[in-house]
């Protein structure tokens, strides 16, 4: 079954990004391709584009059928965005002109019952990225202690009611009846949750917060940011899209960290012991156009910041 997709922000990501037409780009999260296919119609013929994704059905999306890139300037890698920088090194690339990370889950993943994203169809819960690799969120839920769910779902959803959903889950597992499938998480947590938000599922902060940990997210995202600012030439750009505030939050952080000199106060008068690498450019926001037109994009965030060209 094929699954639609659409991107979000694709014109305010990619007009914010290239700056050098004929320079060679990184789709840290290829999904199905949207900002790639724009960002190559973008690029002079001497451009290049690197692709990365966890997904092999993204990877195979891209490698074949109707939607497939046969463009000689795209490479296509299956990795986490967070190794692009020895990725990149191993194909002969040390500096690129522009980094992209969009952080939202494809709308092929929430929508595939298989894949266990999302509450509303019935499928195993899995939630791995990468389904080849890794443990899903049903194997976490049968091993993990009731401290250490609760942990996962306060800090990873920020759910004011992760104590009594752990201990929905642990006293289900203890029974002889785990929870393997997404309906039965999403019962769960409704009967466990004493109030619910206007308008949001009470299962949303928990499934939010099991994919996050699962894939290593917020971790990979620090890695990711960190490589993105090491392969950047001057000049170039580093354009994220945020969905939640945990997201946001690292990627805001990260940029004013690395807009600021770092003066060690002992000797003012000495050169700084960091100087500035980034400078912010913009944080936009979809029109209200395209949350109407696709209301996966209400929370969005995207942030632009531009390496400069100081040395460590």
């Amino acid at each position: 079954m094929a699954f639609a997709h659409t991107t979000v922000l694709l014109n305010e990501a990619i007009d914010a990004l290239v700056s050098k037409p004929d320079g060679i780009y990184v789709d840290g999260t290829f999904g199905r391709g949207g900002h790639s296919r724009l960002l190559l119609a973008r690029l002079a013929p001497g451009g290049r584009l690197f692709a990365f994704d966890k997904d092999p059905e993204a990877i195979a999306a891209a490698a074949a059928g109707e939607g497939a890139i046969t463009d000689p300037r795209f490479t296509i890698c299956h990795a986490s965005f967070a190794a692009m920088r020895d990725e990149l090194a191993s194909r002969g690339v040390e500096r690129v002109d522009g980094v992209l990370l969009d952080l939202g889950i494809s709308s092929p993943q929430i929508d595939d019952p298989a894949r266990g994203f999302s509450f509303r169809f019935d499928g195993p819960l899995d939630m791995r990225m990468d389904p080849t690799r890794g443990e899903s969120a049903a194997d976490f839920l049968a091993r993990a202690d009731e401290r250490l769910i609760a942990q996962v779902v306060r800090d990873y959803g920020e759910e004011r009611f992760a104590a009594p959903i752990s201990k929905a889950i642990v006293a289900r597992r203890e029974s002889g009846n785990p929870v393997r499938t997404t309906a039965e998480l999403a019962q769960l947590v409704a009967r466990s949750v004493k109030s619910r938000e206007p308008g949001q599922d009470p299962a949303t902060r928990t499934f939010q917060a099991l994919r996050i940990f699962v894939n290593a997210e917020l971790e990979e995202l620090e890695q990711g940011l960190k490589a993105a600012i090491e392969l950047l030439a001057p000049g170039g750009r580093l354009v994220v899209i945020s969905f939640h505030s945990l997201e946001d939050r690292i990627v805001k952080t990260f940029i004013a960290h690395e807009s600021r000199e770092e003066i060690d106060r002992r000797a003012p008068f000495a050169p700084p012991r960091r100087v500035l690498r980034l400078k912010p450019l913009a944080r936009i926001k979809p029109s209200q156009g395209e949350i109407s037109a696709n209301p996966r994009s209400r929370s969005a965030v995207l942030r632009v910041a531009e390496r400069l060209g100081g040395t460590e």
